[in-house]
């Protein structure tokens, strides 16, 4: 039986009242701490003030911890708006803001499958509000969505670690490397490359994000108008 069927176990009196609730909301304080390698049952049962033996009453193994705290945060991520533009969206810009809040989250998107409650209510709020989709375009352009985002979040993320780790942030990387790119640039071998770096606008990671995604929504947009497809 899956987690999310399984009952759990009756209430009783004791120093340190458990639920399945309490287990994963202090995981993840642990995880948005110190990111998934702080996440263990016994870690967890600690913060608790309670025996890792007693955890085993409402959950089996670390992967079913971790699918409790994927579809915890599922209920931040509730897509809206008029239009399937406006909802796909809302949709992309509540993942980020998720992972923003709980970093770790960038870690297991699209890696676990997501059919606790709150992820079927909010697969359930996006369906709704695609009805104008035809069906059979509906799974493509929430799937392309998806991975714009996962991509983008990763990317973010990414960057966000490394200068944690490195004590640069993008400008100071800039500087470090900046006389290296002007050597490069100076044999002539990369034009293009050097015309992007002088002369385009260099957007922030809010520009970027935005950007990015009105590229994908206007080819699904170019997609659903093309001939010979579904209205």
């Amino acid at each position: 039986m899956l987690i999310w069927e399984r009952p759990e176990p009756p209430d009783r009196p004791t120093p340190a009242p458990l639920s399945r609730e309490r287990i994963v909301r202090a995981a993840i304080r642990l995880a948005d701490a110190d990111g998934l390698d702080a996440v263990s049952l016994r870690k967890v049962a600690a913060a608790l003030d309670v025996g890792p033996m007693r955890l085993y009453g409402y959950l089996g193994t670390k992967e079913e911890l971790l699918d409790l705290m994927v579809d915890a945060v599922q209920a931040e991520i509730r897509p809206a708006g008029d239009g399937w533009r406006e909802v796909l969206r809302s949709l992309a810009e509540a993942i980020r803001r998720a992972v923003h809040r709980h970093e770790w989250y960038a870690d297991l998107i699209g890696g676990r499958p997501q059919f606790g409650p709150n992820a079927l209510a909010r697969s359930e709020a996006l369906m709704a509000g695609l009805d104008g989709i035809d069906v059979d375009s509906v799974m493509p352009a929430v799937s392309a969505v998806d991975s714009y985002v996962a991509g983008a979040v990763r990317k973010e993320i990414a960057e966000r670690r490394a200068e944690r780790a490195t004590g640069m942030d993008k400008h100071q990387y800039q500087v470090a490397y900046g006389p290296y790119l002007e050597r490069a640039f100076a044999t002539g071998r990369f034009p293009a490359l050097e015309k992007v770096v002088r002369d385009a606008v260099h957007l922030d990671a809010d520009e970027t994000f935005r950007i990015g995604l009105d590229c994908v929504l206007d080819g699904i947009a170019a997609r659903l108008a093309a001939p010979g497809q579904p209205s």
